[in-house]
């Protein structure tokens, strides 16, 4: 699996995740459980790899100089 995930994204994909967590602990009832939903961009910003990102042919990292 080479990374497609890149920084700025990566952040941002962590804190959705955990934000989405934690309505596990938050909110009431049946509907928290859509928290769970939040292991997708957790996971994803985890590992610096999206399967729809190279599904759709996208890279979000930065280019490597080619010295």
């Amino acid at each position: 699996m080479k990374s497609n995930v890149g920084g700025i994204d990566r952040v941002l994909r962590i804190l959705v995740g955990l934000g989405l967590l934690s309505l596990l602990v938050w909110y009431p009832g049946e509907a928290r459980w859509f928290g769970l939903i939040g292991l997708v961009p957790l996971a994803t910003g985890l590992f610096r790899f999206c399967p729809a990102y190279s599904l759709l042919g996208m890279n979000t990292c930065p280019m490597k100089s080619a010295e």
